[in-house]
């Protein structure tokens, strides 16, 4: 099947399983039929479903397996007892090459450990980073970390830095992406010892991207940067915020349009404008962040997400995987750890980084 490209999906992932995964693999394959799906999961759950949609049941194979990592579940028993979990065998398959990308809409830490551990980190990343672009008032912006990892030294914070740098010259095609570490203000004295470590290490060394400063909150959305670095519990945070403003402004206008007569007249009037905003708005349109540092393509979908969130994701990854994306992110890395030995400082530990800053 040349020209075809295989996407693994942990069916059983997410707050609703199968419900939305198989709906949402068959609407990624009414936009590109050249999909292929391994659906890992428990058969007895995932059959009826699938046979609503006999496209994609013509495309499928179903891989049978009871296990599947709940949400509550701790990253390190998850990665001991999770072996033949839907989710560990649907990233054995990435790594074994029989599919060229995995989605999943399961348990974070449980991905992260288990890609980590199987698809393996790329030379100079210590951990993954989980990273999507957002829409700004301006050009979307790459951020990262949201949400694999809750703490970070200074050394990690640059791994980001310099993984988001790479995406967004082969995503978004910027030559120099501009870079900003978030933080409470733009000051230099401001925030944790370990911000500050990393913002004098980018000033120091050259890297894919063009490090500016502190960004706040509030630049996020004003798309001041091309890339926003942060430790996985702000940018997670962060980002459900968002998710929730976006939600709020829709209510409200909702409920503003319906106020009288002459504001709903005015509704149906702008009914187009309106229809665009909603889907400029739309989290589902921007559901499906990757894991930047391991050597393979993994997607992890909103948990909380329907088949139209999770369609998104599908078809997220499989553009990642149809353009190389790790290849061309491998050898961005590559090239800039043979031309720069300041950037031996990307594996270093936190007391020689103290020392090289102060």
């Amino acid at each position: 099947m040349s020209g075809h490209l295989t996407i693994a999906l942990d069916a059983m992932g997410g707050d609703l399983g199968p419900e939305a995964v198989i709906p949402g693999a068959a609407l990624a394959l009414s936009r590109n039929s050249d999909l292929r799906f391994m659906i890992f999961g428990d058969e007895l759950k995932i059959t009826p479903i699938l046979e609503k949609f006999p496209k994609l049941s013509s495309a499928s194979q179903i891989i049978h397996t009871d296990q599947f990592v709940s949400s509550e579940e701790k990253p390190g028993v998850a990665l001991r007892n999770g072996r033949k979990s839907s989710m560990r065998l649907a990233i054995n398959a990435v790594a074994d090459k029989q599919a060229d990308c995995i989605v999943s809409g399961g348990n974070t830490g449980a991905l992260m450990v288990m890609a980590k551990m199987v698809l393996k980190c790329l030379p100079g990343i210590d951990r993954p980073a989980i990273a999507s672009l957002l829409p700004t008032m301006g050009k979307e912006t790459v951020m990262l970390d949201l949400g694999a990892n809750l703490e970070c030294d200074a050394a990690m914070l640059v791994q980001f830095a310099i993984l988001g740098s790479v995406y967004s010259r082969v995503v978004r095609g910027h030559d120099q992406p501009t870079v900003g570490l978030l933080n409470i203000g733009s000051e230099d004295m401001k925030g944790h010892d370990e911000i500050k470590e990393a913002a004098a290490i980018l000033q120091q060394i050259k890297f894919p991207g063009k490090y500016i400063g502190f960004v706040e909150g509030n630049d996020i959305p004003m798309g001041k940067v091309d890339v926003v670095v942060t430790d996985g519990f702000t940018g997670n945070v962060a980002l459900k915020t968002a998710e929730g403003v976006s939600k709020l402004i829709a209510h409200m206008l909702k409920k503003s349009l319906k106020a009288s007569p002459l504001a709903f007249l005015g509704a149906i009037l702008a009914q187009k404008a309106l229809k665009s905003l909603k889907n400029e708005m739309d989290p589902r349109e921007y559901n499906g962040g990757m894991f930047l540092g391991v050597d393979g393509v993994c997607v992890k979908s909103h948990g909380g997400m329907d088949h139209v969130g999770f369609a998104n994701a599908i078809q997220y990854a499989s553009e990642l995987a149809a353009r190389n994306f790790n290849v061309r992110v491998a050898a961005e890395i590559a090239e800039v750890m043979i031309q720069e030995k300041e950037l031996n400082i990307l594996n270093a530990e936190q007391e020689p980084l103290k020392e090289k800053v102060s």
